[in-house]
């Protein structure tokens, strides 16, 4: 399976946060592998570790975990301090409790409620006198609350909603990706829900899986999920295997769906605005950006991908990225 990349616009947010602070990000940028210049174009995506790198050099040249958008400075450690609470709880209900006291102890987080309405629970967060023009923090919170949830009792927590409290922004499907729930933005407030059985679910994971989660943290968090439950995430996932051999054609995909090539065709330019070909160049692009970041030479990947030619390959990554492949390519040292 492909990593996922991530966009630009978590970046951006990030940088920005940075220069507001009157901090010089460009050491940060250059550690994580990332031009400046691709900033700019709202094509650019980059791999988790790349994000991850960023951010963990940003924490430390902040000294601040919420990159000063909080209410307050919340010292490098913080979140390490609060997992080790949260792992030694019994039970997820506890961890959502725990969750909640934390508010009134690290003033610069926002405040979590936890608040049962019939068969389901909600994790809400108060985003009141957060600075959050580029929804980082709030989208952080959320990502991080459900995917650490998840982590502490060994399996998915499957979302029954997502609310946002900002407006729907041009790419909503990434959304879809990250949480696989349906979504509500212009919401009141930033909140997550599940069925509240879920609460009683026992915590499998230790100090030592901790430390190992730590190291690679936020990582784990900012990995894209394969949670997407639309009809183009159900053909991404059967079109990733065609990176360990032949892509699958529209008659092998659609007889995995149970449907005809052509009905399958028709659902996906109509009711989702995408094509078999599109969402192959989508697992390409994640692939390609995942293989330069690493360092892997053009040709290699041209021809693992499938290309002719390198050339042929520059000019497709150019469409997909509208940047050329040495862009995304490390520094040499």
């Amino acid at each position: 399976m492909t990593t996922r990349t991530i966009p630009v616009g978590y970046v951006r947010s990030a940088i920005s946060a940075a220069r507001r602070r009157g901090l010089d990000p460009s050491d940060v940028l250059s550690a994580a592998g990332i031009s400046a210049a691709l900033l700019d174009d709202p094509r650019a995506r980059f791999t988790p570790e790349q994000v991850a790198t960023l951010t963990r050099r940003l924490w430390q040249l902040s000294d601040d975990e919420m990159f000063g958008l909080g209410r307050a400075p919340v010292p490098r450690g913080s979140f390490r301090l609060v997992c080790y609470a949260l792992i030694n709880s019994p039970d997820l209900r506890t961890v959502c409790v725990r969750m909640a006291e934390f508010g009134p102890v690290l003033r610069g987080v926002p405040t979590v409620s936890v608040v049962e309405v019939g068969d389901a629970v909600r994790l809400e967060v108060d985003m009141t006198g957060i600075d959050d023009p580029g929804h980082l923090v709030t989208d952080f919170l959320l990502v991080l609350m459900h995917r650490f949830s998840g982590w502490l009792v060994g399996r998915r927590i499957r979302l029954h909603a997502v609310e946002l409290p900002y407006p729907q922004p041009p790419d909503p499907e990434e959304y879809d990706l990250i949480f696989g729930a349906p979504l509500r933005f212009d919401a009141p407030r930033a909140a997550i829900e599940f069925d509240a059985s879920l609460l009683r679910m026992p915590i499998v994971r230790d100090e030592a899986d901790l430390e190992t989660y730590l190291r690679h943290s936020p990582a784990d968090v900012l990995t894209r999920r394969n949670y997407g439950t639309t009809l183009a995430d159900q053909v991404r996932r059967i079109l990733e295997h065609g990176l360990r051999g032949e892509w699958p054609d529209s008659e092998d995909v659609a007889a995995r769906l149970s449907m005809s090539a052509q009905h399958l065709r028709r659902r996906l330019r109509d009711d989702e605005g995408t094509s078999l070909g599109a969402i192959r160049e989508e697992i390409m692009r994640d692939a390609a950006i995942t293989g330069l970041a690493r360092g892997e030479a053009v040709d290699q990947i041209s021809r693992r991908l499938g290309f002719s030619e390198p050339s042929a390959f520059r000019r497709a990554f150019k469409r997909w990225t509208g940047a050329t492949p040495a862009a995304y390519q490390p520094p040499r040292r």
